[in-house]
């Protein structure tokens, strides 16, 4: 029996170059008009901006996922509040998930307004060195709806990196929708003056999830994005009452350590699955103050440790 082979792709110029709209790959593109008659691309200006407004932002790390639902958002929470129990590190968030912005519920503070002052929109503070900025904070209500195509989102990215003031941050930490969309590639394009010490994707165990992130590490090679590392979120199931761990969410092809040893990149650690981390989450609280003794706060410690040799915060 024959089999179809694809034919090697054709590769898009992108746009506001010399090729735009005028090479084979174009042929057939309902925007090649569009591109070859918008000519060369003008730099920018905003970039610079936004590299002078993150000036005093010493490391800049992306949260992503290949997949909905593995838990980014909770993760990146979680990493930042863990890194904040070091009063000397100032930790900032900003949750660019437009489309679902969850950490104003994670960290406690929906229903907050944003504040202008003359050096800009203000975030809002969790912690003496903890803040964060979210839309969720521009929505009317939590229940509202972003319904917007692509150059809305982008505006609003580029003014939540252009027109917040950070203050000096040691980190700040990317929440990103999952997937590889508009927002991926603005936010990485915004910050292209300012330097992005690279990516983190969190994953789970199985391999409908493995198989997206493969995607997202081909994603961030194509960008010259560095990956620092992968977590395996919701890793083991350990019942409270009887000590008991099980897989809930079993790996069918060698899990994140057959990824690790496929791509190279190194994985940060294992998330347990544990109530605790759903209800602090819900409630807006503190998981290293509620169950700084668990099994996932100690794994969260072990992740930002590695987290902060790799970037050398």
């Amino acid at each position: 029996m024959s089999t179809l082979e694809a034919p090697a792709p054709e590769h898009c110029p992108g746009t506001g170059t010399e090729l735009s709209g005028k090479v084979d790959a174009c042929q057939g593109c309902p925007n090649q008009n569009i591109c070859a008659s918008a000519g060369p691309a003008v730099p920018d200006p905003d970039i610079a901006t936004i590299a002078e407004r993150l000036a005093d932002v010493k490391h800049k790390v992306l949260v992503l996922s290949g997949k909905g639902g593995v838990g980014k958002s909770t993760v990146t929470a979680n990493l930042a509040r863990c890194l904040a129990t070091k009063p000397d590190l100032n930790i900032g968030i900003l949750d660019i998930d437009l489309c679902g912005p969850s950490q104003p519920r994670i960290l406690g503070c929906e229903g907050e307004g944003v504040h202008q002052s003359g050096s800009g929109w203000s975030p809002i503070f969790i912690d003496d060195n903890l803040s964060v900025m979210s839309a969720g904070f521009l929505l009317p209500s939590p229940d509202a709806a972003v319904i917007w195509r692509g150059p809305k989102k982008n505006g609003l990215i580029k003014q939540l990196l252009r027109d917040v003031d950070w203050g000096g941050l040691d980190l700040l930490l990317v929440d990103t929708p999952p997937g590889t969309s508009d927002e991926h590639l603005s936010i990485t394009q915004y910050l292209s003056a300012s330097g992005i010490d690279g990516a983190v994707i969190v994953t789970t165990p199985q391999e409908i999830s493995l198989q997206d992130v493969r995607k997202e590490i081909n994603f961030c090679k194509k960008i010259n994005l560095p990956v620092l590392g992968i977590i395996e979120n919701m890793s083991l199931f350990t019942c409270p009452k009887c000590n008991v761990s099980s897989v809930i969410l079993p790996s069918s092809t060698g899990g994140a350590d057959k990824l690790t040893a496929d791509t190279g990149v190194p994985l940060l650690g294992r998330l347990p699955l544990d109530p605790v981390v759903g209800r602090t989450c819900d409630e807006g609280t503190s998981l290293f103050s509620e169950y700084p003794n668990s099994r996932v706060a100690a794994e969260y410690r072990n992740i930002t440790q590695s987290l902060a040799t790799i970037i050398k915060l």
